[in-house]
């Protein structure tokens, strides 16, 4: 969706998922194979208390910002566009963890995505962010926003066979065997972090450690477990939507135990 999006030079692209689900990683991978077509700037610090989002605008693609008004700002933002389109480049604008705009700074970036006349698009627009992002766009206030939005998706958490197959390939990618982790250590992994690549690999991560320290060479259930039971006793786990508690807490007791 993100690279129709940017080969059919979509206006606006929202992308919105969990966190931990990949959301950066994947927009970041896209945009790297664009470089070469389009000059990319990133907005990563989304809350109204950092400042005017113009200057985040300008600092975002290295224009100069201090001590300069709005309108300055903007004036000296589309000058910038123009040169990069008759060069024969596209200006793309990533505003990340997006959720935490307000609906008077989305609107400002509407007003931005005026700055496209016509058939010419100078300039494009990427929203990231969690799922309250979506309710935001659903305002009222926001429809005219909601409609310049050509592509929109959400990125779910992984399956329990996406899972498998993710953590298959880490290793293969890392040089790693197979079997290093065995279906069921897998399957739990999934069950434990909802699916979402961020917490799979911690979980992995730390299996691996717990699998060594032992001197095993497999991660079994039992390792994970042995390593739910050790971090839920330390308290590190429970905030959030992360399911170790949970698991701990509404498993039999001897689910936690080694089999």
């Amino acid at each position: 969706m993100l690279e129709y999006a940017l080969v059919n030079e979509a206006a606006m692209v929202v992308v919105t998922g969990e966190i931990g689900s990949g959301k950066t990683t994947i927009v970041r991978h896209i945009l790297g194979k664009y470089s070469n077509d389009a000059v990319v700037g990133l907005i990563a610090n989304t809350h109204k208390a950092f400042g005017d989002l113009m200057q985040w605008v300008s600092m975002a693609f290295g224009l100069v910002h201090e001590g300069k008004d709005k309108v300055t700002l903007y004036h000296n933002f589309v000058n910038f566009l123009i040169g990069e389109y008759a060069r024969g480049k596209r200006t793309i604008l990533i505003v990340d963890e997006a959720q935490n705009m307000d609906v008077d700074t989305l609107e400002e970036l509407r007003v931005l995505s005026n700055i496209n006349a016509d058939k010419n698009l100078v300039l494009q627009l990427v929203l990231v962010g969690q799922p309250g992002l979506r309710a935001t766009l659903r305002k009222p206030e926001l429809e005219q926003f909601a409609q310049r939005i050509l592509v929109d998706y959400h990125l779910d958490a992984l399956d329990v066979r996406e899972t498998r197959a993710y953590i298959l390939h880490r290793l293969l990618v890392a040089g790693g065997r197979p079997e290093i982790f065995s279906r069921e250590a897998a399957d739990l992994i999934h069950e434990l972090s909802g699916g979402i690549p961020r917490l799979i690999n911690s979980l992995c991560d730390q299996s691996l450690v717990y699998a060594y320290a032992d001197q095993r060479a497999k991660v079994t259930t039992r390792v994970v477990k042995e390593l739910v039971a050790d971090k839920k006793s330390r308290s590190l786990f429970g905030a959030g939507k992360i399911n170790y508690v949970a698991v701990g807490e509404t498993a039999p007791v001897d689910y936690l135990k080694p089999n």
